[in-house]
């Protein structure tokens, strides 16, 4: 019998841990039927707002997304969701792990049939994208955006953010990140680059960004003058004697414009280029540049690099990286 004693109280305190363990999975179960109703509730459908002012709803977050213009397929990576991308405009070059996906045209020669056999179930484009109201009539979902200026570029960060279903908090702590960045690169400027009379040519047409864009804006940020008036556009259509007459010390431009520059009556006379106060950009740093996207930050730092290098160097060439070479 007093063998047996030690046996049982092993087995009743068996009994005690396993009732405690059992207790404790119930209260847990208990717990997580309490929330099932609302795990088990369909995502809540969202309504946007596009650039011509038509209303689009999206029942729940996209899975297969279309983008037809490069900032919005930098806005969608950059809001973590670039794995839902399955094709692309044929200029849309960033991050790295979008270059193997499907391509589709362009704004301007958008393929419709390409698009339509990705089956996507949100399509992301340009107000201008040619083809938009074709694949609406398809039965497409088209959402779209265009950003021209700083205030667009948050607006079409939040609208697509809300479209993709991506938790506002979350989206706005992106931005706020992507402004502190752009913040310190004006910041950056020295005070003497400070003042200067800037000429920023988006293409060899040559267009030009303006006081209205959002690379003026960032210039405006910075203290430096653009000699494109707002009044001309975001980015007009520029007469090469303007420039000629507008005297700029500093001149920003692409690579594919570096040629033609020399060729336009007059330039060569300017004080810019005399003094090779240039600042010749690669094309990927172009790209950068002209897209009002999650890279704004990256792209004023190379504009505050290039002022700050013409201030430092005048009459010397540029050779920083996104400077004249």
């Amino acid at each position: 019998m007093l063998e047996r004693q030690p046996q049982l109280k092993m087995q009743v305190g068996g009994f005690k841990n396993c009732f405690s363990a059992c207790s404790e999975m119930l209260r847990l179960f208990s717990r997580a039927l309490f929330f099932l109703p609302w795990l088990l509730q369909p995502a809540q459908a969202v309504t946007v707002l596009d650039d011509r002012q038509q209303k689009l709803e999206i029942a729940q977050a996209p899975q297969r997304i279309v983008s037809l213009l490069p900032s919005l397929t930098e806005t969608v990576c950059a809001l973590k969701q670039c794995h839902k991308l399955v094709g692309l405009d044929r200029y849309s070059n960033w991050p790295a792990t979008v270059k193997d996906l499907p391509r589709v045209g362009g704004g301007l020669d958008p393929n419709i049939e390409s698009i339509v056999a990705l089956k996507p179930d949100l399509v992301l484009a340009a107000a201008s994208t040619r083809g938009a109201d074709r694949l609406q009539a398809l039965g497409l979902k088209v959402l779209r955006l265009e950003p021209r200026n700083h205030a667009d570029a948050q607006r079409v960060w939040r609208t697509v953010g809300q479209a993709l279903h991506v938790p506002t908090a979350d989206s706005d702590h992106a931005w706020q990140g992507i402004q502190a960045g752009l913040q310190a690169a004006v910041q950056s400027l020295e005070p003497q680059a400070r003042q200067q009379r800037v000429y920023f040519e988006v293409s060899p047409a040559p267009y030009g960004a303006s006081e209205a864009s959002f690379i003026g804006e960032t210039l405006t940020r910075m203290g430096v003058t653009n000699i494109l008036p707002a009044s001309m556009g975001p980015f007009p259509l520029v007469n090469p004697e303007w420039v000629v007459q507008s005297k700029p010390d500093v001149i920003m431009v692409g690579d594919s414009s570096r040629i033609s520059m020399s060729q336009r009556p007059g330039w060569a006379g300017l004080r810019a280029m005399q003094g090779q106060r240039l600042c010749v950009f690669k094309q990927d740093e172009s790209d950068m540049l002209v897209r009002a996207g999650p890279r704004m930050a990256e792209g004023t730092r190379l504009m505050a690099d290039c002022l700050n290098r013409a201030a430092a160097d005048v009459g010397k060439v540029l050779p920083q990286p996104g400077m004249a070479r």
